[in-house]
C-alpha cells in the first residue's frame, strides 16, 4: 500500500508563509484549506494547540518533523468548528469562545470552559464586556439509567491540591461516567502577560504552572529568543539543560511515592520524599531557589553554577543511583501493591494517537513522542534521549515510564555536568528579523509532565504583542475520563495521581 504523502508539506507547498525563517511558520489559508486540515486530524496530523485573537483563530500543528502555525482569518466572529470533526479541540474551543468570544460553528459541546461567570467581565482578551454573574448553575451532561447515581467530589479537596471538580455517574461501586469542570484555577495570564515587558512576561510563565516553571520558562525564552533572532550562550544552554532535568527528577520521585501512597503504602511515599527533598535542596543550593524558579530568563539564565551547587548536585545524584534501586524492587515486589496498580485506570493506544498525548501518559501507552527528541533544542541537541516507552497503558505502566525516566535524568545530569561549558550565562536579545515592528516566535519543550507549548509576538520596544501557551494536561485530562470509566471509586485517587494533571497549567 502507498503511504499517504505528509499533509504539511502539501499545504506548505501551496501556501505563502510569513517572511520569517522560524521553524514555526506561520501561514494563513482560507476556509477550505481550514476544513482540509480539520478532516486530516488524527492520522498522523496532531494538533499541537489552538488559539484566538481579535479575527483570527490559530492551530499549531505537527507531522513528522515539520511543524506549522496556520491562521484563518474570521472578521465576522466566526470560524468551522475544528472540534465537530477531532475531539481533542473540542476544550480549546470553548476556552477560545470564553476569552475572545470567537464562535467555533458546529462545535458539539458549546457549553463555557474557563469562565464560571465570576470574572465580572465577559471575553477579556478581546472586548473585555462588563457582565454580572447571574449564579446559573453549571449544565452536566444528563444522566439517565436505572440505579445510577452521582458522586460530586471537589473543587474544594483533602489536604493542599488544587481545584478542580469531579462528577461521577456509578452503578453500585463501578464507575460509569465521570465528567470534569476545570476552570478555578484561571489566573488570566496570558491577559497579564500581553503589554508587559519581557522580563516580567517571563516571570509570569514561570508561574503558570509552579511544579513545571523550569519547563515554561524556557519555552517562554525559546519563543521570544526565535522571535527576537537571539543567540544564547553555550553555557546557559546547558545551564538550563541542567536545570530542567532536575525539574523531571524531583517530580517524578515524588510521584511514584505519591501513587503508591494512594494505594495505601506510605513507606514508598517516604523514601522518595526524602529523594525528592535532597533534589530540591541541591538546586537551592546550586540556583538559589528550591523549585528554580525565575532562573531561566530570555537570553540566557540569571545565576550561574558554582562549585558549591555542581558538587551538591553530583552527591544527591550519587546518593539516588544507590538508593532508588532498592525502591524499585520494593515496588515492583510487593504484590499488595501490584494488585493494586496492574490493570487499573487503562489508557489505550488509539486514544494517546488521536490526543497526541504526550508525557508518562502518552509513553505508557506506546506513544514515543518527546520534545526533547523532536524539537532538538540545546542542550539536548549534543545528548541522546530515548523516551521509554510501554504498552500496556495502565497505573504500572505510568509508574514505570517515571522510573526510567529518572534513571535517564541521572544519567543526563551527571553528562551536563562533565560538559558544562565556560562561556557568559546571558547575551542581549536581538532586534528580530526585519518583518515589520513586531515578529513572533513558537516553542515546545519537554516538561515532567509531556510537551508545554509556547507562542509569544513580540512589539519593536520589547513587549509582548501577545502571546498563547498551552500544558500538556489539556491533552491528558479527557483520557482520564475515559481510563477511570470500569473502575470502580475507590481507584479514581490511584488513576488520578497517575495521570499527574496539572490544574493550573491547564487553566492559565
Amino acid at each position: 500500500m502507498t503511504a499517504r504523502p505528509p499533509f504539511l508539506a502539501k499545504l506548505t507547498g501551496r501556501a505563502e508563509p510569513d517572511a520569517t525563517k522560524r521553524r514555526w511558520r506561520r501561514y494563513p489559508i482560507d476556509p477550505a484549506a481550514w476544513d482540509e486540515l480539520c478532516g486530516a486530524l488524527g492520522t498522523g496530523l496532531d494538533l499541537v494547540s489552538l488559539w484566538g485573537e481579535p479575527g483570527a483563530v490559530h492551530m499549531a500543528l505537527r507531522e513528522g518533523d515539520e511543524a506549522v502555525i496556520v491562521t484563518l482569518p474570521c472578521p465576522s466572529g466566526r470560524y468551522p468548528s475544528v472540534g465537530r470533526l477531532h475531539a481533542p479541540a473540542v476544550r480549546l474551543e470553548r476556552a477560545v469562545q470564553d476569552l475572545t468570544g470567537l464562535v467555533a460553528e458546529g462545535l458539539p459541546d458549546a457549553r463555557p470552559w474557563l469562565d464560571h461567570n465570576r470574572w465580572g467581565v465577559r471575553h477579556p482578551l478581546w472586548s473585555a464586556e462588563p457582565v454580572a454573574a447571574d449564579g446559573a448553575p453549571y449544565p452536566f451532561l444528563p444522566v439517565e439509567g436505572e440505579g445510577l447515581h452521582q458522586i460530586p467530589v471537589g473543587p474544594v479537596h483533602a489536604g493542599v491540591i488544587e481545584p478542580g471538580h469531579f462528577r461521577f455517574t456509578v452503578n453500585g461501586e463501578a464507575v460509569v461516567r465521570l465528567e470534569q469542570r476545570l476552570g478555578y484555577a484561571h489566573k488570566g495570564t496570558a491577559a497579564l502577560m500581553t503589554g508587559a515587558p519581557l522580563a516580567h512576561a517571563g516571570r509570569l510563565a514561570g508561574r503558570i504552572s509552579g511544579d513545571s516553571t523550569v519547563a515554561y520558562a524556557l519555552a517562554f525564552a525559546l519563543a521570544v529568543e526565535e522571535a527576537t533572532g537571539s543567540q544564547v550562550p553555550d553555557r546557559a544552554q546547558w545551564l538550563r539543560g541542567l536545570m530542567a532535568e532536575l525539574e523531571r527528577l524531583a517530580n517524578h520521585l515524588g510521584d511514584i511515592g505519591a501513587i503508591a501512597n494512594d494505594a495505601a503504602f506510605a513507606i514508598l511515599h517516604a523514601h522518595t520524599g526524602m529523594l525528592r527533598e535532597q533534589v530540591l535542596r541541591a538546586s537551592h543550593t546550586a540556583f538559589g531557589h528550591r523549585l528554580m524558579m525565575d532562573r531561566i530568563v530570555p537570553g540566557g539564565v540569571a545565576q550561574d553554577l558554582a562549585a558549591e551547587g555542581r558538587a551538591a548536585i553530583a552527591a544527591t545524584v550519587g546518593h539516588i543511583r544507590r538508593v532508588f534501586p532498592k525502591l524499585v524492587e520494593v515496588y515492583d515486589e510487593t504484590n499488595s501493591l501490584q494488585d493494586r496498580v496492574v490493570g487499573t485506570g487503562v489508557v489505550r493506544p488509539e486514544w494517546v494517537n488521536q490526543f497526541a498525548t504526550g508525557g508518562f501518559v502518552g509513553r505508557a501507552a506506546g506513544r514515543a513522542f518527546d520534545a526533547r527528541r523532536w524539537a532538538a533544542y540545546a542542550p539536548y541537541h549534543s545528548l541522546t534521549v530515548e523516551p521509554p516507552v510501554f504498552e500496556q497503558g495502565d497505573v504500572n505502566a505510568r509508574v514505570w515510564v517515571r522510573i526510567r525516566e529518572v534513571e535517564q535524568s541521572l544519567t543526563l545530569i551527571d553528562r551536563m555536568l562533565e560538559t558544562l561549558p565556560s562561556d557568559p550565562i546571558l547575551a542581549p536579545l536581538g532586534s528580530g528579523p526585519a518583518a515589520g515592528p513586531e515578529t513572533e516566535g513558537a516553542a515546545l519543550v519537554e516538561s515532567f509532565r509531556g510537551d508545554v507549548f509556547f507562542w509569544v509576538r513580540v512589539t519593536a520596544e520589547g513587549r509582548v504583542a501577545a502571546c498563547h501557551f498551552r500544558d500538556p494536561s489539556w491533552f491528558q485530562w479527557p483520557l482520564l475520563e475515559a481510563a477511570v470509566e470500569a473502575n470502580i471509586v475507590a481507584d479514581f485517587p490511584l488513576c488520578n495521581k497517575s495521570f499527574n494533571c496539572a490544574y493550573s497549567g491547564h487553566d492559565g
